[in-house]
C-alpha cells in the first residue's frame, strides 16, 4: 500500500458518501481587552492631534489680526497728525486772505535800543 493510498483510506473511514469532510461553524471575531485599549488610545492621539492642528490655525489667525489692528491704529495716529498739519496750513492761508489782515499796517521799529 503506497502512502496516498493509506491516506485515502483514512480520509473514507471518517467521512461517508456524500458527506462533507469538513464542518463550518459560525464564529464571531471579538477583539480583546488589550486591543480595545490600544485603539481608544490611538484614537484619542489621532483627536488630539486634530484639536492641536485646529488651535494653532486660531492663533495664527490671531496674530494677523492682531498686526492688521496694530497697523489700523498707526494709520489712524497718521491720518489724525495730516488733517491737523492740514488745518494749520489752510489757516495760515485764511488770515493772510482775510480783510482785518489786509488792512493791518506793518509797522517798524521806531527805535532801537542800544
Amino acid at each position: 500500500m503506497t502512502y496516498s493510498s493509506s491516506m485515502a483510506v483514512g480520509r473514507q473511514r471518517y467521512s461517508g458518501r456524500n458527506r462533507n469532510a469538513v464542518s463550518f461553524r459560525a464564529t464571531e471575531q471579538v477583539l480583546g481587552p488589550i486591543s480595545n485599549t490600544i485603539i481608544l488610545i490611538v484614537l484619542a492621539c489621532l483627536l488630539g492631534l486634530l484639536y492641536l492642528t485646529q488651535v494653532t490655525k486660531t492663533n495664527a489667525y490671531g496674530y494677523r489680526i492682531s498686526d492688521l489692528q496694530q497697523q489700523q491704529t498707526q494709520l489712524k495716529s497718521e491720518q489724525n497728525d495730516l488733517q491737523v498739519t492740514s488745518a494749520q496750513l489752510h489757516s495760515l492761508d485764511r488770515v493772510k486772505a482775510s480783510q482785518v489782515a489786509s488792512s493791518m499796517v506793518p509797522v517798524s521799529p521806531s527805535d532801537t535800543v542800544q
